[in-house]
């Protein structure tokens, strides 16, 4: 399964902007702060997921990012697709050369995984995960650490 950090990122930094962005664009300091992520990597992932139309951005002073469809219109498979992740089982990366430059005895197997993998993605909207209790209250335990940090700093100063 390749997986990886770049495709899990980019729907927590989604999902963040689907939380907190009724009222106004959210930033990318705000997104690293709630979501232990380094601000030059969602400017990566944000490039990428701007050019794919998931979200516009909004300069100057209050500016941000925000979502450019509504919730229910955003997939899962969608914002992987858009940094270029890929949700492939297969050792040869669906080319069918896994095996001497043919495919393999398994190729079919995990290519097929990697279909139902992509289509239960694709079955899952930004709406569906922000109207998920756990999701709720995952949130609201950030808002709580990131207002616990904000006084520790400013007392500090």
């Amino acid at each position: 399964m390749r997986l990886t950090t770049k495709g899990r990122y980019a729907v927590t930094a989604m999902l963040d902007v689907a939380l907190y962005s009724e009222s106004g664009p959210v930033s990318l300091s705000d997104i690293s702060a709630r979501q232990d992520i380094s601000l030059s990597y969602l400017e990566q992932l944000f490039s990428k997921l701007r050019r794919r139309e998931l979200v516009t951005s909004v300069r100057g002073p209050g500016g941000g990012y925000q979502l450019a469809r509504e919730l229910e219109q955003i997939c899962v498979a969608e914002i992987v697709d858009a940094v270029n992740e890929s949700v492939d089982a297969t050792l040869c990366n669906g080319d069918n050369n896994c095996q001497h430059g043919h495919a393999c005895l398994t190729h079919n197997l995990w290519d097929d995984l990697s279909k139902q993998i992509h289509s239960f993605l694709s079955s899952i909207s930004l709406r569906d995960l922000v109207d998920r209790r756990e999701v709720r209250a995952v949130a609201s335990l950030q808002e709580e650490h990131a207002k616990h940090d904000l006084i520790k700093m400013e007392a500090s100063l």
